[in-house]
């Protein structure tokens, strides 16, 4: 009798999390802003270096170049949690960079990058549009630091340089 009702409830609970999730928007979008002392060239070109990238990036294991999709930089990274396709959408340099996730995940969007001088170094502005498909990952994002990848991505970066990060 006790297993049925654990099992009920289990499922209770399943789909109580399911409808909240229905409940919550499918998209996202969050920001981060990192002041460094290097020029925004310097800056452009640690972002756009993939292959160097896990040398500064903690999180990563490898990067691997793809084939082009429709004609853009396409790059496959892979970490603790899977693998993610990168495809790069837009590349204004030294000013601004858009990479979008590829296909086949539970979540998408894009990251936009924008470097802007400031003083002698620069400011780089990563802002996420993201997208959540499963409803119970949105529920689970609820409890989570939406700015989290970004401030590790930047806190990698400022270290590369040699610099603390500071984070407006």
């Amino acid at each position: 009798m006790w297993t049925l009702w654990f099992v009920l409830g289990g499922a209770a609970l399943i789909v109580l999390l399911v409808c909240i999730g229905y409940a919550l928007p499918q998209n996202h979008t969050a920001s981060r802003t990192l002041r460094l002392k290097q020029s925004p060239e310097a800056v452009w070109q640690a972002l756009t270096d993939y292959a160097a990238q896990p040398q500064w990036r903690a999180e990563l294991k490898k990067i691997e170049k793809q084939p082009d999709s429709n004609g853009r930089e396409t790059w496959k990274e892979y970490n603790a949690m899977g693998e993610m396709t990168l495809i790069t959408i837009e590349a204004a340099a030294p000013r601004k960079l858009v990479r979008q996730i590829g296909p086949g995940l539970a979540f998408g969007g894009a990251w936009i990058y924008e470097i802007t001088p400031d003083g002698s170094g620069s400011k780089l502005k990563i802002t996420e549009n993201g997208e959540v498909y499963n409803p119970v990952f949105r529920v689970v994002g609820k409890f989570m630091d939406p700015t989290a990848s970004m401030t590790a991505f930047m806190t990698g970066l400022a270290k590369k340089f040699g610099e603390t990060p500071a984070f407006e």
